[in-house]
């Protein structure tokens, strides 16, 4: 038992005190592990709430989407609504002038018709002057008549 006995206490000399380091280790690396488990827990804890607050970041940004999305299709509606507006206000531009042209023509009509009629009444007036001028001179031949009747009278008298 000699050798048992020797190969034992060697085996103490040499492994208790390796086990003890390693023990040591052990113990040192479970402190560690504990630490870095706990940094780890808190890190998980900090993602989550960055990931929920990523989420409700997310889901205002849908909702400010889909506000863009419906102000966007508000705004095709009135460019439409525009759009169609000025088709109509073209038209009845075009509509409005037509009738323009054609008034305007109704009116160069009217004023060549009113150049016309005063043309006719100078020609009328002219007319008339010269009735008249005949009608003075008329008279005054019936009076020159009279007269000269009234001479010879009272020559002959």
């Amino acid at each position: 038992m000699d050798i048992k006995e020797a190969v034992r206490i060697a085996i103490k000399e040499l492994m208790i005190p390796e086990l003890d380091k390693i023990k040591e280790e052990n113990k040192e690396i479970k402190t560690t592990l504990v630490l870095t488990n706990k940094r780890l827990d808190d890190l998980n804890v900090h993602l989550a709430d960055q990931s929920r607050r990523i989420d409700e970041t997310n889901k205002r940004i849908d909702e400010l989407n889909k506000r863009i999305d419906e102000t966007n299709n508000r705004i095709d509606e009135t460019n439409n609504r525009i759009d169609a507006l000025r088709v109509e206000l073209r038209n009845e531009i075009a509509y409005t002038n037509k009738r323009i042209d054609e008034t305007n023509n109704r009116i160069d009509e009217t004023n060549n018709r009113i150049n016309e009629t005063n043309q006719r009444i100078d020609r009328l007036y002219e007319v008339i002057v010269r009735r008249e001028e005949h009608f003075k001179l008329d008279q005054r031949v019936a009076n020159l008549e009279r007269e000269v009747n009234e001479l010879k009278k009272k020559l002959v008298a």
